[in-house]
């Protein structure tokens, strides 16, 4: 009898071990989860207050708000599977040409269209979102000279499209001069990044970027405690030249 009860104990020991390995692993691997949702907010923070940094440094020219940033980002990345943080980059870049605005009336939104091109022409070209950021600002902000700059990555003009931007810039009619801009590079890249979210590989980066949504849900609650302790901390530590 004693040598059976051993035997049990000494089974039950292991088991109660694997269990407490287990729940070890387990804790751990919340604990990563957690913090990439935190990591992951901390980065969106960051891009937020660039987001809010550029409107106030601007006057607010682009006829945006912080609000209507993030959100047209978040619908991007619904269609297409590119994380709206990288599409949010490039709108504050955007941000910085002030001749690109939405406007007031039909068609005149044309940050807004600036913006979706953007997620084309990155998923054409294979680059990021704020190198093409910086491409496509360039050129809406000037676009007479855009023109030749847009050439240099493959973007075609014929000379009736150059003299009518010219003749539009000219007039004052900026906005005009854009329209054509937009409506060529629609017609080489329109659709390339919604057709990348219907492909095998868009559709797994749409259910990365729903998990991770559900990592930031999860850790939304801690960010006022870390700021909390961290602002502590960084008050009530002695600085060197106190030691």
């Amino acid at each position: 009898l004693q040598g059976k009860l051993s035997s049990i104990a000494s089974g039950l020991g292991s088991v109660f071990k694997a269990a407490a390995a287990g729940a070890a692993v387990a804790a751990a691997g919340v604990a990563a989860f957690v913090k990439g949702g935190v990591d992951s907010l901390i980065n969106l923070e960051k891009i937020t207050a660039q987001t809010n940094a550029v409107i106030k440094s601007t006057g607010g020219a682009a006829g945006v708000s912080a609000d209507h940033i993030a959100s047209f980002a978040d619908s991007i990345e619904k269609a297409t599977g590119i994380e709206a943080e990288s599409i949010m980059q490039g709108q504050n870049l955007l941000l910085t040409f002030t001749n690109i605005k939405n406007g007031v009336g039909e068609g005149n939104d044309v940050f807004d269209q600036a913006t979706s091109i953007l997620a084309d022409m990155s998923t054409a070209l294979g680059t990021d979102a704020s190198t093409s950021a910086v491409q496509l600002g360039k050129a809406l902000n000037d676009p007479i000279k855009g023109v030749t700059a847009l050439s240099k990555v493959g973007v075609s003009f014929t000379e009736q499209q150059k003299a009518q931007i010219k003749a539009m810039v000219e007039a004052g009619d900026v906005a005009g001069a854009q329209k054509v801009i937009l409506g060529e590079l629609n017609k080489e890249f329109g659709g390339s990044a919604a057709a990348f979210g219907d492909t095998t590989a868009g559709k797994i980066e749409k259910l990365k970027n729903r998990v991770g949504d559900f990592q930031e849900a999860l850790a939304a609650g801690l960010l006022p405690v870390i700021d909390k302790v961290t602002s502590w901390l960084a008050d009530k530590l002695p600085i060197a030249s106190d030691l």
